[in-house]
């Protein structure tokens, strides 16, 4: 209980019902309204919930509303996406992500990454799908766009493709089997409904020993910026850092590739810029 600010939750829905005419939720204007928008008993109906209880939440007293109200009273007062998150946070009741893996990345991020020419970057779900990518990125770890849409995931080639696995410095094998391996079991997790992260987890356990034995020990973890060792065909070794920026909203990643100034990594990437995403047999 100490988690709910009250005086914001009343003063969130007197506001919120004020706004809302009766017409716009099917309803007859009746005489006259002291107040514009919705009476209370008019959203206690809409939510299909107690007038004396709504009246006390707008009073800032009663009990702490669930999961389930806060839907109906959502739904009754036409909150949009941010506003009911917003009131979930009003009654200490973190939002649930959605019950599917958001897919569709954000027109402004796919203009991030047309503008970096010379740095990798790349947009990620949850379950390290490939969704985005600049030229740069495919450059470094292969050109995805050859690749069916269901393999176009960083967890999939890796247990799958030796190409892609040899990319990776030997050294830190075992790490990044065992941190994807987590880092899709916590996605599995959070979208259970999710009918693309069940058949990614059913596939790579049909296929590969290695990622059974991983999946059996029940470890947890989500991706977190790191130093990344690969070793290019090409340009040949590098050690970069890799930044992934977290959206929230679609739990989303994007990655950048990066490189300290006047290091022979950083003169990699220069060169990677000139090479270009060529047939180079790349498969990261």
């Amino acid at each position: 209980m100490e988690h709910v600010d009250r005086a914001e939750l009343a003063a969130f829905l007197r506001r919120w019902r004020a706004r809302i005419q009766p017409a716009d939720v099917g309803l007859p204007a009746g005489g006259r309204r002291r107040t514009p928008g919705l009476r209370r008993q008019e959203v206690a109906q809409l939510a299909g919930m107690s007038v004396e209880y709504y009246i006390r939440l707008e009073q800032g007293r009663g009990p702490r509303p669930s999961r389930q109200m806060i839907g109906a009273i959502s739904r009754a007062l036409r909150l949009s996406e941010d506003e009911t998150a917003h009131l979930h946070h009003l009654v200490g009741e973190p939002p649930l992500p959605p019950s599917t893996l958001p897919r569709g990345v954000r027109p402004g991020i796919l203009h991030l990454l047309d503008r970096l020419d010379d740095t990798p970057a790349m947009v990620c779900s949850a379950a390290r799908d490939i969704l985005a990518w600049n030229g740069m990125a495919a450059a470094l770890l292969g050109d995805f766009s050859a690749l069916p849409p269901g393999e176009r995931n960083f967890v999939w080639r890796f247990f799958t493709d030796p190409a892609a696995r040899a990319l990776h410095h030997a050294a830190d094998h075992d790490l990044f089997a065992r941190g994807s391996v987590a880092d899709l079991r916590s996605a599995a997790a959070r979208y259970p409904a999710d009918s693309g992260v069940r058949r990614l987890v059913d596939r790579l356990l049909a296929v590969s020993a290695e990622f059974r034995e991983l999946w059996a020990r029940q470890d947890v973890e989500m991706r977190r910026s790191t130093t990344k060792r690969l070793v290019h065909p090409v340009v040949g070794p590098l050690e970069l850092d890799c930044e992934a920026l977290h959206d929230p909203y679609r739990d989303q990643w994007t990655v950048f590739y990066t490189a300290a100034p006047g290091t022979p990594s950083h003169s990699a990437l220069k060169l990677l810029k000139v090479v270009g995403n060529q047939d180079l047999a790349v498969r990261g």
